[in-house]
């Protein structure tokens, strides 16, 4: 049997899928952490980093530790049953999104984490629905093709998802003001029309057999996914690519509002002066510091790097043994998120972005290869849930430690704030106390205001005033701990490697 055979209708309609959920996804991701805590934009929350480290720890939560259970879920009560309900949850989380800024007496923080964890409730069964119905399509000799196809349509829908946002916020689809609030409601609701494709898509969906038993209970289900996972070498792994997930999403979570705070893009959209004026409205955007790149824009070099490799390197790597092949991975990504990292230049950043991309592309796909291997049978879909355990975990974590350390240490606004405080007449006699909130009451000056009242108060402009924090402050300090985690956990990887030459149900 060809492979061609092998993977055949029911792959490629999961891919499209697949597909359409990410493109929904990343639609709203890439924007997220702009909409929640960016100062100087006028649709946003205007929430602090410590508000956004909360909401993205919670989000991680339910979206990848729900899996833990909801895979035993999709493996007994049926994928396509799943995916049903997990589609129109998806739905409604981004119409909570849209609209439930709106009510009253409710508060930005509290509407936007009740709406997020609808939708993050939605992808917790949306991920072993699709990923177990799609482990069952390959064998051992097409696995390593199978999911880096699987992994290259993922960033298909992820590559359009970045520049989707650039139509609604920067050009004004629907008469909508650039970067307003019905620009913003406007995206979400764009998610939404988005993902429900997937419920026509799933009516050609002819099932898929888990061959786990149909007569178990709920109860017996759950008994079932915490008795498997509490195996020492299977929590091994797990803690490893927890915290290779911490790192990595560092890239998707932080990066964002470091780009938007202080990476001078100017050179870069100087140089595409060429291309029509109707293609630079979409790739470029008027900031203080004069026209940018918007930083969805600078991120999709990650989707598009993927899109480009991913498959030639899971053909490459397809007799490589997969713990090495994320080994490397690792390494190679870790470098390029520092260097992403220890700039402002916009081109050095993409060049860190391509290396993070060659090592994500080692990395990802083999996760989800690893466990489908090692699962026994009857549990793809439990063992594919149990992937979610690392990124919810690293998230989770990664999200209050970027809190922290962004808020108090790499925020621009917050260190304009500081500066007043400890630096001019403006701020004299008051003192850094790492929390940006006290200050702002003390001054009077709130985080939105911070970065005009430092350029009044010293006489520069937006682009010196930029440079002399970042020469303060060093705002890329923010990203050593995030890269010593990467180190620790290639090293932990190499040494379970080693250790599972010796397992030959783990030796994979």
């Amino acid at each position: 049997m060809t492979t061609p055979k092998r993977l055949g209708r029911t792959f490629w309609t999961l891919n499209v899928i697949e597909m359409w959920e990410r493109l929904a996804y990343y639609n709203l991701r890439v924007m997220a952490p702009i909409y929640i805590m960016q100062a100087d934009n006028p649709g946003g929350l205007h929430l602090t980093a410590g508000d956004k480290g909360t909401i993205y720890a919670w989000w991680a939560i339910f979206q990848s530790l729900l899996p833990v259970l909801t895979g035993g879920l999709a493996d007994r009560f049926g994928y396509k049953r799943t995916l049903a309900f997990a589609i129109v949850t998806m739905m409604l989380g981004y119409l909570c999104i849209a609209f439930m800024r709106d009510l009253p007496g409710v508060g930005n923080y509290w509407s936007f984490l009740t709406a997020i964890l609808v939708l993050a409730t939605g992808t917790a069964f949306f991920k072993p629905g699709i990923q177990g119905a799609l482990a069952h399509q390959f064998t051992k000799e097409n696995s390593s093709v199978g999911w880096g196809i699987f992994y290259w349509v993922v960033n298909v829908g992820a590559f359009v998802g970045h520049f989707l946002p650039s139509l609604f916020l920067l050009n004004g689809w629907f008469g909508t003001g650039v970067n307003s609030v019905a620009a913003w409601r406007n995206l979400f609701l764009a998610s939404a029309g988005f993902t429900s494709f997937n419920l026509l898509l799933l009516l050609t969906f002819r099932d898929v057999p888990s061959g786990a038993s149909k007569s178990e209970s709920l109860g017996q289900v759950l008994w079932r996914t915490l008795t498997n996972i509490a195996e020492p070498r299977l929590l091994s792994f797990i803690a490893i690519m927890s915290c290779f997930w911490l790192m990595m999403f560092q890239l998707w979570d932080l990066q964002p509002n470091f780009i938007a705070d202080w990476v001078d893009s100017g050179p870069m959209a100087r140089s595409l002066a060429w291309l029509p004026a109707s293609v630079q409205a979409s790739l470029i955007e008027p900031t203080s510091r004069g026209p940018m790149i918007p930083q969805n824009v600078l991120l999709s070099c990650n989707a598009f790097t993927i899109i480009l490799g991913v498959v030639g390197m899971a053909w490459l790597t397809r007799k490589m043994r997969t713990l090495t092949a994320m080994l490397i991975g690792m390494c190679m990504a870790t470098i390029g998120l520092m260097v992403a990292g220890w700039t402002q230049s916009a081109w050095i950043l993409v060049l860190g972005i391509l290396g993070f991309s060659f090592g994500e592309m080692m990395t990802g796909p083999k996760k989800s290869e690893y466990l489908a291997l090692i699962a026994p049978p009857g549990k793809k879909g439990l063992y594919l849930g149990y992937m979610n355990i690392p990124v919810g975990i690293g998230v989770f974590v990664g999200s209050w430690l970027a809190g922290l350390v962004y808020g108090s240490y790499g925020e621009k606004a917050v260190l304009a704030l500081r500066y007043l405080a400890e630096n001019t007449g403006f701020g004299a006699d008051r003192h850094w106390n790492g929390n940006p909130r006290a200050l702002e009451t003390a001054m009077g000056v709130s985080r939105s205001e911070a970065m005009a009242k430092l350029q009044e108060v010293t006489g520069l402009d937006s682009t010196a005033a930029t440079q002399l924090l970042w020469n303060t402050y060093h705002p890329q300090l923010v990203w050593l701990p995030f890269a010593a985690i990467g180190v620790l956990a290639a090293i932990a990887l190499y040494i379970f490697g080693r250790m599972a030459r010796k397992w030959n149900d783990m030796n994979a």
